[in-house]
This record gives structure tokens, C-alpha cells and sequence, in this order.
């Protein structure tokens, strides 16, 4: 078996684009999405559009419940942009998917943690804006409430990372396909590099054995770059084009996870 896992698109068409045909060249015989699929000053309902169509197995992320949940006052100048952007069948769609997938042969998906989809799995957030990699016991009271999964797929940190868990447990972040960096926090400034590409995974079982493929995808960033900018948001911008969110490009942004 081959699945392709996706997570946190971001309403980044041209990368989920990529993406799909990336994951068609393989061959992979199911893809999963772990959420947060249109938030974003790019092509929010384009997207959706796109992942209606396919009707992929998908799990509600933070960001797909925050913009039909929250008031106007309490959402981010991204998340209002896409809230706008849909209109109320649509984020009621979003809102209604599952926070949690049992996908059988021992795989579980979510989009933080089996419990909470605005809580990282694998990292532990710093005062200063850092991420490091979850301390054991951060991680294992985190997963205490996986049931008898042997597989854990999760998103949210926009991280890729493979890591083994508890009890031999399998937990695997196909980073972000459409968000490299987190552009809407005040310590945007303060993260560490990363890259513009467009991520996901593929996960394989042979013989009873998980392997796993992290891919990182070239794909037209000049063109999600310049529709931020058009949008008025020069900090996704500059993430989007570089992996890296520069300090003169940051107003005042409420948090975005």
C-alpha cells in the first residue's frame, strides 16, 4: 500500500496543484489531507474548489473550524480574508469534516494531536518564537490518547519530520504544502530559514514494514508570492518566495495557529 499525505495547503492552488500531479506520477493508491486547507490571503474557495472536487479523505484542521466558528473580532486579517472568500455551504463543509481519521491497518490521522488540532504533536513552541522537537514525556502525554494506532499522520507545525514514538509508534508530519513558514505570528522575523517548496509524504507498507518518502516540490512561488503581495500582505509574500518572513514585511498580525 501507498499513501500520499498532505496537510495544510493553505489555500495555495498553484502548490497543491504540484503537488497532485506529483503524487499522480507515483502512482500511490489513496492520498489523505490533514486540514487547514484555504486559510490564506491567496485562493481560498479556488482551493476548496479543487479539494471538492476530489472528495479526499480529510480531517478538519484548526484553521477549517476557526473561520466558521470564531467572530470577525477574533479571527487574524488571513483568516477573515478567507472567511470572506467561501461562503457559508462551504465553511459549514469545512467545519463539519472529522478531527480524526481511522484509516485502517493501524493508521490514524489528525491535524495536532489525536485530541487537539491546535496543539503541535511533535514540537514544543519557545518564548522566543523557536520550535524544538517535543520533550518524551511532552510527547507521550500527547499521545496517550492514540488508541491501539501503530501509524500517526499529523500537520499543524508545518514541519516535516518522522519520528518514533511511544511504544514503537510511527508519527510521521508531511509538512506544509502550501505555508513553509508561519507569516501571520509577530516573531515571524524570528523563525528559522526554511525553503518555499511545496511538501508532502508517501507512506508505503511492504512486508509489514512503513517506509517513508518526504518530498519537497519546486513549483511556481513566484506566482503565490506575487498574489500575497496583491492581497496586501507582503510577510506571506516574502515567506512564500524565500521560506523566510523578513522583518520590515511584519504589521500588526494577531497569531495564525
Amino acid at each position: 500500500m501507498r499513501l500520499a499525505v498532505i496537510s495544510d495547503i493553505h489555500g495555495n492552488l498553484p502548490a497543491l496543484e504540484a503537488v497532485l500531479a506529483d503524487v499522480k506520477h507515483r502512482g500511490v493508491d489513496a492520498t489523505v489531507n490533514l486540514g487547514d486547507c484555504v486559510t490564506s490571503p491567496l485562493w481560498p474557495r479556488e482551493t476548496f474548489e479543487v479539494l471538492q472536487s476530489l472528495a479526499l479523505p480529510t480531517v478538519r484542521g484548526n484553521h477549517d473550524r476557526w473561520i466558521e466558528e470564531l467572530s470577525d473580532d477574533d479571527l487574524s486579517v488571513t483568516e477573515r480574508f478567507a472567511r470572506n472568500a467561501l461562503n457559508s455551504e462551504q465553511r459549514q463543509a469545512l467545519h463539519r469534516l472529522p478531527p480524526r481519521l481511522n484509516l485502517g491497518d493501524g493508521i490514524l490521522a489528525c491535524h495536532g494531536t489525536p485530541d487537539d488540532d491546535s496543539t503541535f504533536l511533535l514540537e514544543e513552541l519557545l518564548d522566543d518564537g523557536r520550535f524544538v522537537p517535543a520533550r518524551r514525556d511532552i510527547l507521550e502525554a500527547r499521545m496517550e490518547n492514540r488508541g491501539d494506532a501503530r501509524v500517526v499522520l499529523c500537520g499543524h507545525s508545518h514541519r516535516q519530520s518522522v519520528v518514533s514514538g511511544p511504544r514503537g509508534c510511527l508519527i510521521l508530519n508531511p509538512g506544509s504544502v502550501g505555508c513553509p513558514v508561519f507569516a501571520d505570528i509577530p516573531f515571524a522575523a524570528n523563525l528559522e530559514y526554511r525553503s518555499p517548496h511545496a511538501r508532502y509524504a508517501i507512506l508505503t507498507k511492504t512486508n509489514g514494514s512503513w517506509r517513508v518518502e518526504l518530498l519537497a516540490l519546486e513549483y511556481d512561488w513566484a506566482s503565490a508570492s506575487a498574489r500575497a503581495l496583491a492581497n496586501g500582505r507582503p510577510e506571506w509574500a516574502s515567506a512564500l518566495s524565500t521560506g523566510a518572513v523578513e522583518q520590515d514585511s511584519i504589521s500588526n498580525l494577531l497569531p495564525m495557529f
